[in-house]
C-alpha cells in the first residue's frame, strides 16, 4: 500500500507546476505579443502591374542560370489570378515570357537590359524589337533600367539607345530612373513616350507609416517637372526583411500594409504602377545586400506572403513555434522549480524564464532556414554559430543558476563559522606545513612569526624551501625557524622534483606521527592567531576531510592595483564558494586549508601530475565520500600578486592545471559508476565553464578578425552576418556583466568604484585564462611557476610588455573597426551590431592594459 505524501510535499509538487506553467505561458503571450495581428485596409481588386525577375529559389542569372519554359509557365499562370500585366527587365535572358503572358491573357512592359558592355546592349536591344514585333501584348517598352543612377553609361549614349528604339517600334517607349535623375536630367524626357519612375520609401530611410505620402509627394513632383508626360511609376513596394534603413523597418506586416494601403490610394488617384516586385529573388542578395531578397508579393517557393484582405501576422507560424520552444523548456522547468522550491518564488520565476528564454532562443534559431534565404556563407555561419549558441546558452544558464542561488536563496543549507571551543574539549595535533621557493626571507620571517603566535598548543610547523639557490634566501628563514624553537622545523629540499606538491609530500614524510591534521599555508600569509582553536573542532566528525578558509589579502588599501585585485579574488570567495558549498563541491585551495592526515595519505597523497594538486585532492575526497567544510571567515590574510605578469601567471595556472584535472578525472564526473553526487558533478564539469568561455572568445576574435578583414578587402565574398546570428551574442555579454556586477553589490562589501575596478580586472585575464584553457587540453605536463608576491627591481620595466598579446589583439581589434566604419558597414543594422560585438571583444584586451598599466603606477617594490 502506497503512503500518501505529506501536505507540504503536495503543495510543492502543485507550486512548482503552477510556476511552470505560468512561465510557458507567458512565452505563447510573449510570441503572440511579437506577432499580434495587423489591422489594414482590405484590398479586393486586381494589382495594377508587377515587376517580375522570374528566377527560381537556386537560380541565378550572374551565373546564366536560367528557369525553364515550364517554370516561366506557372509563374506566369500564377501571377494572372493577382493583375493583367507585368514588366520584364531583360528580353535577352527569358525571351519567351512575352508569349507565355499572351496565353494567359497579360499584357507585357518589355525591357532591354543596358549597362557598361556596348555588345551586351546590342544584343538585348536586338531582342526587344524582336520580340515586340512578334508579340501584340507588348503595350510599352523600358531601355534601360537605372542606368544613369548606376554610372553604367552617359546620358548621351542611353539616348542614343531610345531614340533607336523608338524609331523602330510602335509601342512607347521610356527609361527607368529615380526622380532625382529625371531631375538633374530632364533632356531625358524629350527622349521618351512617358515617364517611368522607381519610388522606393525604404531605400529613402521614410517610415512606413509616412511611405505612402512620401510616394504620392514623388509622383507629384514629377507631374509638376513634366506636365505633358504620362507617369509610371516603374518600382513601388517595400520589402518583408533585411537591414533597418534608419527609419525604415523592413518587415512582412509593413510590406503588407504598405502596399494594401497603396492599392488603395492609387486606385483612388488613377495612378499607372508596378509592384516592386512579384516574386522573392534570394540572388540579388549577393549584388545589392540581403534586403534584395525579399521585394516579393509571393516568396521564392511561389507562396503569398500575406493575404490582401484582413488581419496581416509577421510570423504566420509563430504559434507552433511558441508552443515547441514551452515543450522544450517545460520538464527542465519543472524539475528545476520541483527540486528548488525552496527559492522565493521570484528567483524560481526568474530562472525559469531564463531557461524558458533559452528554448525559444534555440527554436528561433534552428527555424532561421524556414525565415530567411541562406546562402552557402549564411549557413557556414549558421553551422559554426548554432554550437557556439548551445555553448553560450549554457554558460549564460550556469551564471544564472548562481545567480538566482545567491540572491533569491531564503538561507543557505551548508553554513559554516567558527567555532567556540569549551575548556576541555580535544585539540588534535596539527602539522602546519609552509612551503616556498625564492621567497624574500622577510615576508616569510613574517609568517612564521604569525604562527608561532597561535592560540593553541597542539601543533608544529614544518618549512619545505624547494630548490631555492640562492642560500642568502633561505638560510635567514632556516636559522629564524631555529630561534623559534623546536616546534618549528626547517628543511631545504635541492634538488627536489614535483614543484609544490612534491615539497609538501616530502612534509608528509617528516610529519609528527601524533598529528591528525595537516594545514597547509602560504608563505606570505599572516594567519589569526585563533585560526586553529577555532576550526579543528570540525574534526571531531568523521565524515569531515578538508575545513577551507578564504583566500583573503592585506596591505591592499593604497594600492590601486593590490586593491582591484583583491576586490577580484574576494567575488569568488564571497560567491562561487558559497554556490558550491551548498552541493559539498568547493574548490580546496593550497593556503588556509586543513585536511584529515590519514584520509590525505590513504588517498594518494598530493598529487605531483597537475600544478593543481590543491583543486586535484578537494575532487578526490570527494569522489571517496568525505564533506569539505567551507568557513567564509578571514582566518589569515596574505599578499596579492606584485604586478600584472605575476596576477596573468596565476592565473593561467589555475586554468592549465583545471584542464590536467579536467582530462585525468573525467570519467570521475561522467561515469555512472562515480561516486561523486550530481551537485559534485555539476560544479566539476561546469564550474570551468566561463573559462571555457574565455577560450571561446579568443577563437571568435581571431575569426571575427578574419571576416572582418574579409568584408574589407573582399566584400562580394565575404558579407555581413544576419542580424539575427548577432542579436543573441550582445545579449549573452549583457546578461553576463549584468550577472557579475549585481552579485558584487549584492555579496561583496565594497564600492561602485571597487566594483567596476574588479571587473576590470577579471576581464583582464580572459587571455591568459584562454591560453591555460588551450595549452592544458593540449599539453600532459605544465610548469608550476611562483607567483611573485613582491619584487625588488632597480628600474621599473615597459607596462605592456606583460601584455603584448593582449595588446596586439585589441590594435588589430581598433583597426577593424576602423575598417568597418570606413567600408560603410555602419549604414547597416548588421554593420553596427558586428562593429558593437568588435568593439565588446576588445574589452578585456582593453582591461588587459588599464590593469598592466594600473599595476605599473602602482608599483610598491621599486627600490
Amino acid at each position: 500500500m502506497n503512503a500518501t505524501p505529506p501536505p507540504v510535499v503536495r503543495k510543492s509538487f502543485w507550486r512548482a507546476l503552477a510556476l511552470t506553467l505560468v512561465v510557458a505561458a507567458l512565452n505563447i503571450g510573449l510570441w503572440g505579443f511579437l506577432n499580434r495581428p495587423v489591422h489594414i485596409a482590405d484590398w479586393r481588386g486586381d494589382v495594377a502591374g508587377f515587376a517580375y525577375n522570374p528566377s527560381q529559389r537556386y537560380q541565378d542569372p550572374t551565373k546564366l542560370i536560367f528557369p525553364s519554359e515550364a517554370e516561366l509557365d506557372s509563374d506566369i499562370r500564377m501571377l494572372s489570378q493577382y493583375t493583367k500585366r507585368i514588366r520584364t527587365y531583360s528580353t535577352a535572358e527569358n525571351p519567351q515570357i512575352p508569349r507565355i503572358a499572351r496565353f494567359y491573357g497579360l499584357h507585357v512592359m518589355a525591357g532591354a537590359w543596358i549597362e557598361g558592355r556596348a555588345e551586351r546592349n546590342e544584343r538585348e536591344l536586338a531582342a526587344l524589337i524582336a520580340v515586340v514585333r512578334k508579340n501584340d501584348n507588348i503595350d510599352r517598352v523600358i531601355v534601360g533600367n537605372e542606368v544613369i543612377l548606376r554610372g553604367d553609361t552617359s546620358v548621351k549614349a542611353l539616348i542614343g539607345y531610345l531614340d533607336r528604339a523608338r524609331a523602330q517600334l510602335k509601342v512607347p517607349v521610356s527609361t527607368a530612373e529615380p526622380l532625382d535623375t529625371w531631375q538633374r536630367h530632364p533632356e531625358l524626357a524629350q527622349h521618351v513616350d512617358f515617364i517611368t519612375v522607381h519610388i522606393l520609401p525604404y531605400w529613402e530611410r521614410v517610415p512606413r507609416k509616412d511611405a505612402v505620402g512620401f510616394v504620392l509627394g514623388q509622383y507629384r513632383e514629377l507631374q509638376k517637372l513634366f506636365p505633358d508626360k504620362p507617369i509610371v511609376i516603374g518600382e513601388v513596394g517595400w520589402p518583408s526583411n533585411g537591414n533597418r534603413r534608419e527609419y525604415a523597418q523592413p518587415s512582412l506586416a509593413d510590406e503588407a500594409h504598405f502596399l494594401r494601403d497603396w492599392f488603395n490610394v492609387a486606385a483612388r488617384e488613377k495612378i499607372d504602377y508596378y509592384v516592386m516586385e512579384a516574386i522573392d529573388q534570394p540572388w540579388k542578395e549577393g549584388i545589392g545586400g540581403r534586403v534584395e531578397a525579399y521585394w516579393g508579393v509571393f516568396n521564392a517557393s511561389r507562396q503569398p506572403k500575406f493575404s490582401f484582405t484582413g488581419t496581416v501576422i509577421e510570423d504566420p507560424i509563430w504559434p507552433w513555434k511558441a508552443g515547441l520552444a514551452s515543450l522544450i523548456a517545460l520538464l527542465p522547468m519543472f524539475w528545476f522549480a520541483r527540486h528548488f522550491i525552496r527559492f522565493r518564488a521570484m528567483g524560481i520565476a526568474f530562472f525559469l524564464a531564463l531557461i524558458q528564454l533559452s528554448a525559444s532562443i534555440l527554436v528561433w534559431m534552428a527555424t532561421l532556414p524556414y525565415d530567411f534565404y541562406l546562402d552557402p556563407l549564411d549557413w557556414g555561419m549558421l553551422l559554426l554559430l548554432f554550437p557556439a549558441q548551445l555553448a553560450i546558452i549554457l554558460i549564460l544558464l550556469i551564471n544564472g543558476f548562481e545567480f538566482t542561488e545567491v540572491l533569491w536563496r531564503p538561507r543557505w543549507l551548508r553554513e559554516f563559522r567558527p567555532l567556540t571551543p569549551q575548556p576541555g574539549d580535544p585539540q588534535p595535533f596539527v602539522s602546519i606545513h609552509l612551503a616556498c621557493y625564492n621567497e624574500p626571507p622577510e615576508m616569510v620571517i613574517l609568517t612564521l612569526d604569525s604562527l608561532a603566535a597561535l592560540d593553541y598548543e597542539n601543533y608544529e610547523v614544518i618549512v619545505l624551501d624547494n630548490n631555492t639557490k640562492n642560500p642568502e634566501v633561505w638560510k635567514p628563514v632556516e636559522a629564524h625557524c631555529a630561534r623559534l624553537g623546536s616546534r618549528f622545523r626547517f628543511y631545504h629540499l635541492e634538488p627536489w622534483p614535483g614543484f609544490k606538491a612534491g615539497a609538501l609530500n616530502y612534509g608528509l614524510e617528516v610529519t609528527d606521527r601524533r598529528a591528525e591534521v595537516v594545514a597547509v599555508v602560504d608563505a606570505d600569509y599572516e594567519v589569526r592567531a585563533d585560526w586553529l582553536r577555532a576550526l579543528t573542532g570540525y574534526f571531531a566528525d568523521p565524515k569531515v576531510a578538508v575545513v577551507q578558509c578564504p583566500q583573503a589579502h592585506r596591505e591592499w588599501e593604497h594600492n590601486p592595483f593590490r586593491r582591484m585585485t583583491n576586490w577580484e579574488y574576494d567575488g569568488f570567495f564571497r560567491i562561487g564558494m558559497h554556490h558550491r558549498n551548498e552541493r559539498n563541491a568547493i574548490i580546496q585551495h593550497g593556503t588556509m586549508t586543513m585536511v584529515r592526515k590519514d584520509v590525505l595519505a590513504n588517498t594518494g597523497a598530493w598529487s605531483e601530475w597537475t600544478i593543481c594538486e590543491d583543486a586535484e585532492l578537494g575532487l578526490r575526497l570527494m569522489k571517496a565520500g568525505y564533506e569539505l567544510v567551507y568557513v567564509d571567515e578571514l582566518m589569515g590574510k596574505g599578499l596579492t600578486p606584485a604586478d600584472f605578469k605575476a596576477y596573468k601567471s596565476q592565473r593561467y595556472r589555475w586554468a592549465f592545471g583545471a584542464m590536467q584535472i579536467m582530462k585525468a578525472r573525467w570519467d570521475w564526473m561522467t561515469s555512472k559508476a562515480s561516486t561523486l553526487t550530481r551537485g559534485q558533478r555539476f560544479h566539476f564539469l561546469t564550474g570551468w565553464f566561463s573559462w571555457f568561455g574565455d577560450a571561446l572568445h579568443l577563437v571568435f576574435t581571431l575569426m571575427a578578425m578574419l571576416w572582418t578583414l574579409g568584408m574589407v578587402l573582399a566584400p562580394r565574398w565575404f558579407t555581413l552576418p544576419m542580424y539575427l546570428f548577432l542579436v543573441p551574442l550582445i545579449g549573452f555579454f549583457v546578461f553576463k556583466a549584468a550577472f557579475g556586477i549585481i552579485l558584487y553589490r549584492v555579496r561583496v562589501p565594497c564600492s561602485w568604484k571597487d566594483t567596476i575596478a574588479a571587473s576590470v580586472a577579471s576581464m583582464s585575464l580572459s587571455h591568459a585564462i584562454a591560453r591555460g584553457i588551450f595549452e592544458g587540453l593540449w599539453r600532459k605536463k605544465g610548469e608550476f611557476i611562483r607567483t611573485a608576491k613582491s619584487r625588488r627591481i632597480g628600474k621599473k620595466p615597459n607596462p605592456f610588455t606583460s601584455v603584448s598579446e593582449e595588446l596586439l589583439l585589441f590594435l588589430a581589434l581598433v583597426a577593424c573597426v576602423v575598417g568597418m566604419i570606413n567600408s560603410s558597414g555602419i549604414n547597416y543594422v548588421e554593420g553596427r551590431l558586428w562593429i558593437a560585438i568588435l568593439a565588446a571583444q576588445a574589452i578585456p584586451y582593453a582591461s588587459a592594459l588599464v590593469g598592466a598599466w594600473v599595476a605599473h603606477r602602482s608599483g610598491d617594490a621599486v627600490g
